[in-house]
């Protein structure tokens, strides 16, 4: 009898451990069938310039019946659930590449899009991850809050203000026109300091002396390229000479986006489109403009740096052929634009200098600022002259009056 007894509870023993290991297999397979969703990794931030696109990437796994929500953190507005869009925006996408990853898309970036979102698993509690998109702006100066023309006398002060907005916030920097230093004073001195540039909104000029009258220029840029630009075309010397024989090299500054196709034209005004362009077009009996190709007698290259670039042609072994009027053209899906140089011969005769290379220089730098003044880095300039006052001008106006003396002086 106690054998009996000692056999059944050996018996209900082994059960007991049986029905618990069995029990805890059912567990772990369970668990295996239908694990909790979790996160793989974090969501990086991302930052862009505006105008350009945002991805956000949320990598889940694991998910099983629940489901994977965009949301904007600060205000918990549901942008996406699963791969539908629930708002109303048309710039705001969802992409579900395979099982694992969900991206949120926002095309052409606006500043009112910069701040965090959040990738949410519906799970209880609820699972979520935070990204956050940082949306730069180029910079822009504020013309009501910056300087208008003003009148001083010689002796007095003078403050020219720059006001520019932008994210970064702009570094705002003045320098002159003319290349020449800027004369500051400091408080309480007699002495001018000379220095090439100025950082800072404010320029203050304290007792003026005729020696600082001039253009100033006033110039804001963050690092920022704009998400689109149309060709903006600008020739730093517009008049040159060199005598036969020699090479000359002519050279155009381009700022654009998207990438441009640029090219140089030789003779009449440049036509209004790419397509008409022909070395035999004749419009109202005279030639039309030749392109120029690169070989033999032209070397044109193209350097870019960004929305930036340089073209430069290279005349070689320049000949009285070569005298004449050259176009260089950009153009890109949001316009046209060209630089419009003169090259003519230089003649040289034993122990006389007929001609001088910096007043030419001086003339095409003058012709073309103008056209500098809206540049991409937003310049706003300003011209103190001096007639019984010392006075700040327009430099649109001044430019101008300096293109129709150099037109002059071209016709002689």
């Amino acid at each position: 009898m106690e054998k009996l007894q000692t056999w059944l509870i050996v018996i209900l023993f082994i059960a007991t451990k049986y029905l618990q290991a069995r029990t805890q297999n059912l567990n772990e397979q369970n668990s295996q069938l239908d694990p909790d969703p979790e996160f793989l990794g974090t969501i990086s931030n991302v930052t862009f310039p505006a105008g350009r696109e945002a991805i956000l990437t949320c990598s889940v796994r694991n998910l099983g019946k629940n489901k994977v929500g965009w949301l904007r953190a600060s205000d918990q507005t549901v942008l996406a659930l699963q791969g539908r869009v629930v708002t109303h925006n048309a710039r705001i996408s969802v992409m579900h590449d395979d099982m694992h990853t969900w991206k949120l898309k926002i095309s052409k970036l606006r500043e009112s899009d910069r701040g965090c979102y959040m990738c949410q698993i519906n799970t209880s509690p609820m699972k979520k991850q935070i990204g956050c998109i940082d949306v730069q702006v180029p910079p822009d100066i504020i013309n009501e809050e910056s300087s208008a023309d003003m009148a001083v006398q010689e002796g007095e002060d003078a403050t020219l203000t720059c006001k520019a907005t932008g994210n970064p916030q702009p570094r705002v920097t003045w320098r002159r026109e003319d290349g020449e230093m800027i004369l500051l004073r400091k408080s309480g001195s007699r002495e001018l300091m000379r220095v090439e540039s100025f950082l800072g909104s404010s320029l203050k000029l304290m007792r003026l002396e005729r020696r600082q009258m001039g253009a100033y220029l006033c110039i804001a840029s963050n690092d920022v390229p704009p998400a689109v630009i149309a060709p903006m075309v600008r020739a730093p010397s517009q008049l040159l000479g060199t005598p036969l024989g020699s090479d000359v090299q002519l050279e155009c500054h381009v700022e654009a986006s998207p990438s441009p196709v640029s090219y140089w034209l030789k003779g009449a005004r440049a036509p209004t489109g790419f397509a008409s362009v022909s070395n035999n077009n004749l419009e109202g009996g005279q030639p039309g403009p030749e392109m120029l190709l690169d070989g033999p007698k032209y070397a044109i290259t193209e350097k870019r740096d960004g929305y930036r670039g340089v073209m430069l042609l290279t005349v070689r072994s320049f000949s009285p052929s070569d005298v004449g009027t050259y176009h260089c053209v950009s153009t890109n899906s949001l316009g046209r634009a060209e630089g419009t140089l003169r090259l003519y011969e230089i003649k040289l005769h034993p122990g006389i200098a007929t001609i001088n290379d910096d007043h030419l220089n001086f003339i095409g730098g003058l012709e073309d600022s103008s056209r500098n003044s809206a540049s991409i880095t937003q310049r706003i300039s300003y011209l103190i002259c001096l007639s019984a006052y010392l006075c700040v001008s327009s430099l649109v106006r001044y430019s101008q009056m300096l293109s129709m003396s150099s037109r002059r002086l071209q016709q002689r």
